[in-house]
């Protein structure tokens, strides 16, 4: 529960940094969340019901709440290596769960077709990269401030 907690702080900090680059970069949001719970949503068979008027907000609800469970589910995988016996310094396990929230996030989109990180310019590698990186250090400080 406490890793779960740590994830969802972690989950606040990136969202945070990533619409402080918005404000800073003058930056649209990005479409890859919707885009994904679309392409995801048709492989599986089970459609967003909606007008033209609706559904585009139930796919944007939608791929914010899954942002938000992978944010979560990080950190309770964080919390459970942790209650296992992992104590890594903060670094390690900063970069650990930040990397994880990554590939949590990504993998998803690459293997759907919506991304492809073989193509990503360094801004964009770097508009991906920071903000998981705050994810990590908050997860990984908020578990420990907990403990």
């Amino acid at each position: 529960m406490r890793g779960a907690l740590a994830g969802a702080a972690g989950t606040t900090a990136l969202n945070a940094v990533t619409y402080l680059d918005m404000v800073l970069r003058g930056r649209p949001a990005s479409s890859t969340p919707e885009t994904s719970i679309d392409r995801l949503s048709a492989a599986v068979g089970v459609p967003i019901p909606g007008d033209e008027g609706h559904r585009p907000n139930r796919l944007s609800g939608l791929g914010a709440l899954l942002a938000i469970f992978i944010g979560i589910a990080v950190g309770a995988g964080y919390g459970l290596a942790r209650q296992l016996g992992w104590r890594p310094p903060l670094a390690l396990g900063a970069a650990s769960a930040g990397l994880a929230a990554m590939v949590g996030a990504s993998a998803p989109m690459t293997v759907l077709g919506v991304t492809d990180p073989r193509t990503w310019r360094l801004a964009d590698w770097v508009a991906d990269v920071v903000p998981h990186l705050a994810y990590g250090v908050v997860t990984v400080a908020t578990y420990r401030a907990t403990e």
